[in-house]
C-alpha cells in the first residue's frame, strides 16, 4: 500500500513539473532566438517576488484565479468543459456592483446579500448552458462560448447611462457601492498594500471543494457520472440532474471570482474591470490537476508571472518584453496537455507490468502446488 501511494504521488506531481520545465525551456528558446539572455528574465522576476508589495499583489490576484479555477475544476470532474467562466464572472461582478450601489443595508446583511447576488447570477448564466445540454444535447463548450459573447453585450447594455450606468470621464461604471458592502482586508501599510478580505473566502471554497468531492455521496455521484454516465445511471444516479447541478455549482463559484477585487478594492464595475479571468482559470485547473492544493500552487505561479513580469520592461541595460510571461503561460497549457498524456501512458505501462508480474507469480505458485 505504501509503495502504491508513493507511485500515485509521483504520477500526480510528474505532470505539472514536466509541464513547467518544458515551458521554461521553450521560452528560453524563444529568448535565444531573439538574441537575448535566456536566464536574466527569470532572475529579474524572482527578484520581484522578494518585495512585500509585489507579494500582496500576487496573493490578491491568486485568490481570484483560485476561485475561477475551482469553478472550472468542478466541470472537469464532471467531464464538462465550462469555458464560460469568464462571462459568468463578469456578469456576476456587474450585477453585484449594481446591487451594491443601489441598496444600503447594515454590513452584516449587505455583504452576504452581495455574495448571494454573485453566486445566483453566475449560476443562472451557467444554468442556461446546463439546461440546453440536458434537454437538447447542445455541447456546453459551444453554449458557454456563445454566452460569453452575449454576457459582454449585455454588460455593455446594462451599464448605459439610461439604465444602471454612471459615466465617469470616458468610462462607463455602475457607480460606487455603498460602504456597507466593502469587505475590509489586512492592511500592511501604505507602502505594501492590503490583502483582500475575501482571500479567506477562496481558502474556504477550496476546503469545501475537497470535502464535497471526496467525503460526500454527492461528490461520489458527480465523479462517477464524469467517469461514465452509463455506469452511474446503472447505480441509480440521474446523470442529467448531475450535469445540470454541476453546471449550476460551477457557475455559482465563477460568480464569486471577481468579488475579492470588487468588494475589496474597486467598489465599482467599469470597462477597466479585468477580463480573461475565466480562461486563465482553465490553465490553472489543468496545471493543478483539479486538486485544491495543486490549484493553489498553480494560481500563485500564474499570479507571480502576471505581477512580476512588468519589471522586465524597465530592466537595464537591456529591456525585456513583459509578454515573455504570457508566452510562458501559453506554453504551459500546451505542455500540460502533452505531459499529462505522457505521464498517463507511463502509469498505464507500469500498472500493466505490475499486474503481469503478479499474475506470473501467482501462476508459478499454482504450478508448484500442483507439482507437490
Amino acid at each position: 500500500m505504501k509503495k502504491f501511494d508513493k507511485e500515485r504521488v509521483l504520477l500526480a506531481v510528474a505532470g505539472p513539473v514536466i509541464a513547467l520545465v518544458a515551458a521554461i525551456l521553450l521560452t528560453s528558446v524563444v529568448l535565444i532566438a531573439s538574441g537575448k539572455s535566456p536566464i536574466e528574465p527569470y532572475t529579474l522576476m524572482l527578484e520581484q517576488a522578494g518585495y512585500s508589495d509585489v507579494q500582496v499583489l500576487i496573493v490578491n490576484q491568486a485568490s481570484m484565479y483560485y476561485v475561477a479555477a475551482l469553478a472550472v475544476a468542478i466541470g472537469f470532474r464532471m467531464n464538462l468543459f465550462n469555458i464560460g467562466v469568464d462571462g459568468q464572472y463578469r456578469l456576476a461582478a456587474m450585477m453585484t456592483a449594481v446591487v451594491g450601489a443601489n441598496i444600503a443595508l447594515p454590513s452584516f446583511l449587505q455583504i452576504p446579500l452581495l455574495l448571494l447576488v454573485g453566486v445566483l447570477t453566475g449560476a443562472f448564466w451557467a444554468g442556461i448552458a446546463g439546461v440546453l445540454k440536458v434537454t437538447r444535447g447542445v455541447s456546453e463548450v459551444v453554449a458557454t462560448i456563445m454566452l460569453n459573447a452575449i454576457a459582454t453585450s449585455l454588460i455593455g447594455y446594462l451599464t448605459l447611462d439610461n439604465i444602471w450606468g454612471v459615466q465617469v470621464g470616458n468610462n462607463n461604471t455602475t457607480g460606487i457601492m455603498k460602504n456597507a458592502g466593502w469587505v475590509p482586508g489586512i492592511d500592511l501599510g501604505a507602502d505594501v498594500g492590503e490583502i483582500y478580505g475575501l482571500v479567506f473566502l477562496a481558502i474556504a471554497l477550496g476546503i469545501g471543494y475537497w470535502i464535497v468531492l471526496n467525503r460526500t455521496r454527492f461528490g461520489f455521484d458527480l465523479r462517477a457520472t464524469g467517469e461514465s454516465e452509463t455506469a452511474a445511471a446503472a447505480s441509480g444516479v440521474d446523470a442529467k440532474r448531475m450535469v445540470l447541478t454541476a453546471m449550476l455549482i460551477s457557475g455559482g463559484i465563477a460568480g464569486l471570482s471577481g468579488l475579492p477585487l470588487l468588494l475589496g478594492d474597486a467598489h465599482t464595475y467599469s470597462l477597466s474591470f479585468p477580463t480573461g479571468l475565466g480562461f486563465t482559470g482553465i490553465t490553472i485547473a489543468l496545471l493543478g490537476r483539479n486538486n485544491p492544493v495543486g490549484i493553489a500552487f498553480a494560481a500563485l505561479l500564474i499570479a507571480f508571472l502576471d505581477k512580476a513580469s512588468p519589471a522586465l520592461d524597465y530592466a537595464t541595460p537591456v529591456a525585456y518584453e513583459k509578454e515573455i510571461a504570457t508566452i510562458m503561460q501559453g506554453l504551459i497549457v500546451f505542455a500540460v496537455v502533452i505531459s499529462y498524456e505522457a505521464v498517463r501512458q507511463w502509469g498505464l505501462r507500469r500498472q500493466q507490468k505490475r499486474v503481469g508480474a503478479e499474475l506470473a507469480a501467482a501462476a508459478q505458485n499454482t504450478k508448484k502446488e500442483v507439482t507437490v
